[in-house]
Parts: structure tokens; sequence; C-alpha cells
């Protein structure tokens, strides 16, 4: 029922080549699925019928899975920073689609496994041809668009690094080779790090194709972060200085962006909150790794208002909001246990209504600088910088890598 002859693949320096070789894979798993409905009608769940259930089940469990992510995570937004002009706007109209089809077939799949895990099992000798015929129907038109636009497009786009990169990132993606760029040394040594190197070659960033005003820019970049699904897109570093001079830094989350500036809530009583206090200057550093790029923020720290901070609060999920009263951010305790017996006597006293400490709310920062880095190869990366001018108005210029 299923076709036994091995079918050669190409190599992982042809990646885009390996994409339609799963196209093909997943074109011959839907024609075993189609000719199991037939065959459980005249056979029921024989041998040959819980194999082809059984043979289909792991194809779609754990190849195409893979295959989704390939597209997801690295085909997609490599195209995305690469296109311009027709091409923007061609993938503009098909991504969302294509993604959106993505979970469709998977919940169709999800309902397709529970009747194709039951005969496997023996215990059942039905699949229904409709739920079949939606999902072959579904999964082959959209493979035939991708074919259509999106391989020709990265053919004709993608240099030879960007190959490399997409086939890199589709073994790391199956465990063909580990998942660092460059082998692990058998030592951390010094001179080991120092040979850690990735060269970068996703995009470019020019003067023509940045907007004139920076957050307009950022705005740009942040969705481009999301629709490539970016790891924790909204992750950034904040780095603070002491009354001394000493500079330290964390990772915090940032909520919310626009004109006035970026936005993050913390406790005021923090290190960085009494920081901010002494000095009421920061840096932030949002690092994209997928999509090679860095932007570097920095200006004035100052508190939201009392309204901001209340709002942000109270939509906060229940134990965030306690556990923000219940912990005394930055100081020392005893152990994990005392601070959840913190925990349980704040649940306790406020239930489900707790309201917002005073010294809990929203940090502000107001730029007067921000960097726009794409990472380019050979380390001559490109950089543009917006700098605030006295009348409220930005200056733009190229920075040398």
């Amino acid at each position: 029922m299923s076709n036994a002859l091995p079918d050669s693949a190409p190599g992982f320096d042809q990646p885009i080549a390996v994409l339609k070789h799963c196209h093909d894979r997943i074109r011959k798993q839907l024609a075993t699925l189609e000719k199991l409905v037939p065959h459980l009608a005249s056979h029921g769940a024989d041998e040959p019928a819980r194999e082809a259930a059984r043979a289909v089940m792991k194809y779609f469990d754990q190849a195409a899975p893979l295959h989704h992510e390939d597209e997801e995570q690295n085909l997609v937004p490599m195209l995305r920073t690469s296109a311009s002009g027709a091409d923007a706007e061609l993938l503009a109209g098909l991504v969302p689609g294509i993604l959106d089809e993505h979970r469709q077939m998977d919940g169709m799949w999800q309902d397709l496994h529970e009747q194709l895990s039951a005969i496997a099992g023996g215990s059942a000798a039905v699949l229904r041809e409709h739920d079949v015929q939606r999902f072959a129907e579904t999964y082959r038109a959209h493979m035939e668009r991708e074919e259509s636009h999106i391989a020709p497009m990265a053919k004709r786009l993608f240099s030879a690094d960007q190959m490399a990169t997409l086939g890199l990132a589709m073994q790391q993606r199956r465990g063909i080779v580990p998942a660092a760029a460059v082998a692990a040394p058998a030592s951390a040594s010094g001179d080991a790090v120092a040979s850690l190197r990735k060269d970068y070659g996703q995009a470019s960033l020019n003067e023509s194709d940045v907007a004139d005003d920076p957050f307009v820019q950022f705005t740009t970049w942040f969705e481009e972060a999301l629709k490539a699904q970016v790891n924790e897109p909204n992750a950034m570093s904040v780095a603070t200085v002491d009354d001394q001079g000493r500079p330290t830094s964390r990772i915090v989350l940032i909520k919310q962006f626009d004109p006035r500036g970026f936005t993050w809530y913390t406790n005021y009583d923090s290190q960085k909150g009494r920081q901010l206090a002494g000095n009421p200057h920061a840096a932030l550093l949002f690092f994209w790794t997928e999509l090679e790029r860095q932007i570097r923020i920095e200006g004035r720290v100052e508190r939201t208002s009392v309204e901001e901070s209340d709002k942000y609060f109270h939509s906060r999920p229940l134990k965030s909001r306690l556990a923000a009263i219940a912990s005394a951010q930055s100081e020392p305790i005893a152990n994990r246990g005392a601070l959840e017996q913190h925990y349980e006597a704040v649940a306790k006293q406020y239930g489900e209504q707790p309201p917002r400490p005073d010294n809990w709310g929203g940090f502000r920062l107001v730029p007067e600088r921000i960097e726009f880095w794409q990472g380019r190869r050979s380390r001559f990366h490109d950089r543009i910088v917006y700098t605030l001018q006295s009348d409220g108005s930005w200056a733009r210029e190229r920075l040398q890598p």
C-alpha cells in the first residue's frame, strides 16, 4: 500500500531541493492515506492497513512538523529580509495564508491521527473519507503554491551564503549536525572561544531602506521579528549604572513602545530601580539572532504614570500580581521555601484582587540615540544610527562597522 522503494534525497547544500523532496514525500503519504480508505472498507484493519496507518502517522508526527519549521523559522524570515519591490509585495500577500494553512493542517491532522491510531492498534477499521479528502486537497494546494512562488523566489534571491545558512539550520533541526554552527571544542579555553565564528549574510540595511522616523523603523523590525517567530522578540537587555559608575545589565521584557519611548515594569526598590533613581539614564539592547539584527537604544528614563502602572498591573495574571507583592526584588532571602511562604501569605491576605504596590510600576526610556545593526558577511556589518536633535527631529547617519 505504501511505496517501498527508497527515494534519493538531495544534499543539504541544496536546501530548496530538500524542501521539494519533503513535498514529494508528503504527496506519497497522502496517496497512501487515500488508498487506505477503500482498503479498510474491503479488508478491515488487517496487517497491511495497520502498517500503512503507522507509516503515515510516523511521517506526519515527526517529519512534516520539521518541514513546517524549516519554512516558518528559516525560509520565510530569510525571504522577508531579502525581498524588495514586487517580491516583497508578493510575500506579503502569500505568507499569512501559508502560515494559516500550516495551522489548519495541524488541526486536520489531529483528527486524522486519532482515527489512524485506532486503526494501527486494530481497534477500529474506519477512516472518514471526508477528513482524508479535505486534508489531502489542502496540503496539495498548499505545496503547489509554495513550489510556484516561494521556492523560485528563494532560488533567485538567495546568495550561496544564504543557501548554506538555510541548509545548516535544516540539518541542525534534524540533529544531523550539532546545534552550534561551529562544533564545540573539547575545552572552553580562551583560544577555543576566540575561534568561534559565524558569518552573517541574511540581509542588508541601506539608508534608502530605513524610515525617517526611528520609531517607524523599530516598529517595522519588531513586526518582522514577530512574523519570523524570533525567540522572545520582546526580550531586551537593560543596562544601568550605580553611584560609582559601575554598569549592571539584565534581561527584561518590553511591554509597550510608542513615540514617547520604550516601557517595562518592575519593582522600584530593585537594583535597577535604585540605580535609575540615582542616575536616570539607561541603555537597551534587542538582539534577534534569527534575523542577525540588533537594536541599541540609549536615553533618559522616567517613571510611567500611576494610571499606566495600575492598568498594566491589573492586566497581569493573578499569580504574577501576587508574586510582585510577595517578592522584595533583589533583596537576599534564606531559601526558596521562605519565598514561597511569603507568596502563600500574600495570596491568603489579598485573594483575587491584590492591589498594585506603591513600589511597583513602569519605567519608560525616552530615547536620544537609536542604532539599527544588520549583520553582514566578513564582519562588514551595516549600522544606521538616529540621534535626537535639539528641535526634536532625528538626524540619521551610517556608522562604520
